[in-house]
């Protein structure tokens, strides 16, 4: 499983590997796995291939110029940039600056740095900074980024983007800041959060993990990983031919005020077409007869639903009347699952008093906030959350005692006890209203079906994604791509992944 560690760590796993491996060991396993995935980027054979090579001043730096030296004796036309006065490099560092010219790798004189845009490149690998750059790229750091960033060529940044926060997937400096456009990512040791949420994905490209082969007890236990189907494959279970209805849960969606009509059928279609037994739709203002595109969902007055025997999708459509809050509060009150999303955090967010009740309450609670939802919540400003949502959607579970979904570029599941998953699926076509309309009911339609709150989450962020992916690479979207047209997409990737996970199993 990928797991992920926070810079802190990876540093520390780092030094304790160093003080057990000979000198030069760790950059020369980074040199090696990032050569090789370099080889693997080449559109040809390694011999028709000019390779620059960005250099930095630190270690980083050093495991570009191993990376070099592999490439050079692969065949490659490699050509090193490196910005920093020999004598100025770190130990290992120097070491790989004499293997690699050892080998054939050229060192491009300074007065040339201004036309490295001049040549034809097959592929640039970014060793400049990593995990450890604190300030903004400026000067001549920033013009090179800039150049390097209008290359049509593959670009292969090695541990994380030069100029992207590992943890937070900020570009460091922020709107005054610069980072290097990949193409590719090979990070070592660990994965890393800010590879895979907000703007880190737009830099870090496709991303693979070169562990060093450091031993396993240098790596304390894992608070944080990366989502997949085996963190929630043991409740995917096969239906027994003994079933009815009732077996797999009623769902109730809590909302549709005057207007908002399409937001609760969107998430109680989501609910039936990923498993609930039966699906009402609770109306904050006057219901429709039926949805004629789905008539099994039944359409009533929320006040006239029993909310104390279904799972309990609340805010979808809501509104923000007195009504609502009422809802709300009963909802709050019913001995329920509860997922809690829309319009009912914003009530939320007004109500103290019932933050408190939702920290206390017995019965699980599911919260599903965008970063304007989750600001409104926490009484911070929508900036504050981006700039670290790790640690806004931890701040969130533990404040509410809740499993929360903070939604966006690499979705975040946070538990109260400060574990978290960092979705791997998605793109941008679920920029879309109504996407996390349908994001509540999968989570509604699984907690009905038995699922723990936990596992329900994260397996509803990951098919809600992996659904968006699936029709763009069929060719339906990003562009256009609407919320409803999501719903028979997850329900087939549901039932595949059920199908080949038995098969798995019993083969």
């Amino acid at each position: 499983m990928n797991v992920i560690y926070p810079s802190t760590e990876i540093r520390k796993i780092e030094q304790a590997a160093l003080r057990d491996l000979p000198p030069y060991t760790l950059m020369q396993r980074a040199g090696h796995a990032a050569a090789q995935a370099a080889l693997r980027i080449l559109p040809g054979p390694a011999h028709s291939a000019t390779i620059l090579i960005l250099a930095g001043p630190g270690n980083n730096g050093g495991d570009a110029l191993e990376a070099a030296a592999g490439l050079a004796k692969a065949g490659a036309e490699v050509v090193a940039l490196l910005k920093t006065a020999p004598s100025q490099l770190p130990a290992d560092a120097a070491k790989a600056l004499i293997r690699a010219q050892q080998h054939g790798v050229h060192l491009m004189p300074p007065e040339q740095f201004a036309d490295i845009d001049s040549n034809q490149w097959t592929l640039v690998i970014d060793g400049l900074f990593g995990i450890g750059l604190s300030r903004a790229l400026d000067g001549d750091w920033r013009n090179l980024v800039q150049t390097v960033n209008a290359m049509t060529c593959p670009v292969l940044a090695l541990d994380v983007p030069s100029g992207l926060n590992a943890d937070t997937g900020v570009v460091v400096g922020g709107v005054a800041g610069i980072a290097i456009k990949a193409s590719h990512t090979i990070t070592f040791i660990a994965d890393k959060a800010g590879l895979h949420t907000g703007d880190g994905p737009d830099y870090a490209g496709k991303v693979e993990v070169a562990t060093l082969a450091i031993a396993e007890n240098h790596f304390p236990a894992p608070h944080m990983w990366l989502s997949q189907p085996e963190l929630f494959a043991e409740y995917l279970r096969p239906r027994r031919r003994n079933s009815h209805k009732g077996s797999f849960g009623d769902v109730a969606v809590i909302g549709g005020a005057a207007g908002m009509a399409g937001a609760p059928i969107l998430a109680a279609r989501a609910a039936a077409k990923c498993g609930a037994g039966r699906v009402f739709v609770g109306y904050a203002d006057q219901p429709p007869a039926y949805d004629s595109a789905q008539p099994e969902l039944m359409c009533r007055h929320a006040a006239d639903l029993d909310f104390s025997s279904a799972v309990l999708v609340v805010g979808p459509g809501m509104g923000m009347a007195d009504s609502a809050l009422a809802l709300l509060t009963r909802a709050l009150d019913a001995l329920s699952w509860l997922v809690l999303d829309a319009d009912a955090l914003n009530l939320l967010a007004r109500q103290p008093q019932l933050q408190v009740q939702v920290a206390q309450r017995q019965h699980a609670v599911l919260m599903t906030p965008h970063p304007l939802e989750a600001a409104r919540l926490l009484g911070v400003s929508t900036s504050d959350i981006q700039a670290d949502r790790v640690a806004a959607a931890r701040t969130l579970a533990s404040r509410f005692n809740a499993v929360v979904v903070l939604k966006g570029a690499g979705s975040i599941i946070a538990r109260a006890d400060g574990v978290v998953v960092v979705n791997s699926t998605g793109n941008p076509a679920l920029a879309t209203a109504g996407s996390g309309d349908v994001l509540s009911g999968i989570c509604g339609a699984l907690l009905a079906q038995g699922w723990p709150q936990w596992e329900a989450a994260l397996a509803a962020v990951w098919l809600h994604g992996r659904a968006a992916d699936q029709l763009v690479a069929q060719g339906i979207g990003p562009i256009g791509l609407t919320a409803s047209e999501l719903i028979p997409e997850v329900r087939l990737l549901l039932n595949q992944l059920l199908y080949q996970l038995l098969q798995e199993r019993f083969s």
